[in-house]
């Protein structure tokens, strides 16, 4: 931060300052009341639960007594005290200490604490906090100063190595969490798409890299991320590896229906490993395509008609709406109208199935919102220095995005799209039977 140079006087050395200049000065130097009263609170409420758990492990084994009635497991004393690092600030605890004096070591028994584990310096907050503000695009190298300005200056003590062994750790939970089992998994919707980065660290071959993402909708209507793949490209490779690992780990039932941009890869990996599966071609990505090939001048109006096409209420109104589009632009912009008509098919899937999932079915915004984070940090970084890290921290942002992610609009509708019952223009057959 540059400073302001003024032309007060200097103040000699010696020279007594006034009281007001002191407690003007105090508002800055110190930390209000109210967050001494907070800091206070949360000491107190952490020593009592640590405390209350000592008391309650050894109340536990109050009946082991020796020969002469003597308790064997007991308190005796304090650990030394510690600071923790938490969202209040520092704060100074201690711990009692446990004994266990049964002769016999093969009895003995262990106090292993679950409010303040042995080696606990900072809190889970902190933990995420930090991995919040790496992901959010702070360089490694200003962790402390950001730090200090959020928790206090005991913050200072963190390290770039902190940062360094995170990820390290990241990738070590992307490798678990790529090859759990999928055995219990039922993913009724799959939203797919890629996005491509830059890769500083890399050779020339390696530095284009394109993050392959598949997110899916539970039988609950919960949105969980299935799998994130680093590719080279959006290639029919490259997606068949992906499918065909999830079957590899047990993932039997196929989706009702997956929804993706226009790339070829996926469509035709997706018709190999999945074939039972419906296709929906992202509305977002194909207006998009549409209007590249158009003038700016044409655009705004040719946007509002292809409006028309999706949001229709009935699949043979999005029909005509789709007809009168071709018919208006197809002389003069041919290379719009042949993308459009190209996919008409799949571009109208989402009209057999529920109506209150259609928001969700016709574009895969679920993904994107994720991907204009990391597009976010990529800017301000300028691309991630290893493929690795890139991978790791696509996985993790995606990871802390998807605590936000709502469930699907009247997911109870999906279990009638599980059992089989077919939808007409968004409702039901046999509710117009009845």
């Amino acid at each position: 931060m540059t400073k302001t140079k003024t032309d007060r006087p200097d103040v000699p050395v010696d020279e007594a300052l006034d009281p007001e200049v002191i407690s003007f000065r105090g508002h800055f130097d110190q930390r209000s009341p109210l967050d001494e009263i907070v800091k206070e609170g949360a000491r107190r409420m952490l020593q009592a639960a640590i405390d209350a758990e000592v008391d309650a492990f050894i109340q536990q084994h109050a009946d082991r007594t020796d020969e002469y009635g003597r308790r064997l497991v007991v308190k005796n004393g304090n650990l030394p005290m510690r600071e923790i690092l938490t969202g209040a600030g520092s704060i100074a605890v201690t711990q009692g200490r446990v004994r266990e004096n049964d002769p016999d070591r093969s009895k003995r028994v262990t106090f292993s604490p679950n409010v303040l584990p042995s080696y606990l310096r900072k809190t889970k907050a902190i933990e995420e906090l930090i991995a919040w503000l790496y992901l959010k695009g702070i360089a490694t190298g200003d962790f402390s100063e950001a730090l200090q300005s959020l928790v206090g200056e005991r913050a200072a003590g963190l390290s770039v190595n902190v940062v360094c062994r995170l990820k390290e750790q990241w990738g070590n939970e992307y490798d678990d969490w790529s090859k759990r089992d999928l055995s219990d998994k039922h993913y009724v919707y799959v939203w797919a798409d890629g996005i491509h980065a830059e890769v500083r660290l890399e050779d020339d071959a390696n530095k284009k890299q394109c993050l392959l993402v598949l997110m899916g909708a539970t039988p609950d209507g919960r949105k969980e991320l299935i799998a994130v793949l680093d590719g080279y490209r959006e290639n029919e490779q490259s997606r068949s590896e992906l499918l065909i690992d999830l079957k590899q780990r047990s993932l039997k039932m196929a989706p009702k229906i997956a929804v993706g941009d226009g790339a070829l890869g996926f469509w035709a990996a997706i018709r190999k490993v999945f074939p039972e599966t419906r296709e929906q071609r992202c509305w977002v990505h194909k207006t998009a395509n549409v209007l590249n090939k158009m003038p700016k001048s044409v655009q705004p109006k040719a946007k509002g008609d292809l409006h028309e096409i999706w949001q229709a209420e009935t699949k043979d109104d999005a029909n005509k709406a789709f007809d009168h589009f071709l018919e208006k632009y197809g002389a003069k912009y041919a290379g719009a109208c042949e993308c459009l008509r190209k996919d008409r098919d799949v571009l109208l899937t989402f009209y057999d199935f529920p109506a209150e999932h259609w928001s969700h079915l016709r574009t895969t915004n679920p993904i994107e919102s994720t991907f204009a984070t990391i597009r976010l940090r990529h800017r301000k970084t300028k691309g991630s220095g290893t493929r690795r890290a890139s991978l790791t921290m696509m996985f993790k942002l995606a990871e802390s995005a998807s605590k936000k992610w709502r469930r699907l609009n009247c997911h109870e509708k999906i279990t009638l799209v599980i059992e089989g019952h077919s939808f007409k223009d968004g409702i039901m057959q046999d509710e117009i039977a009845a």
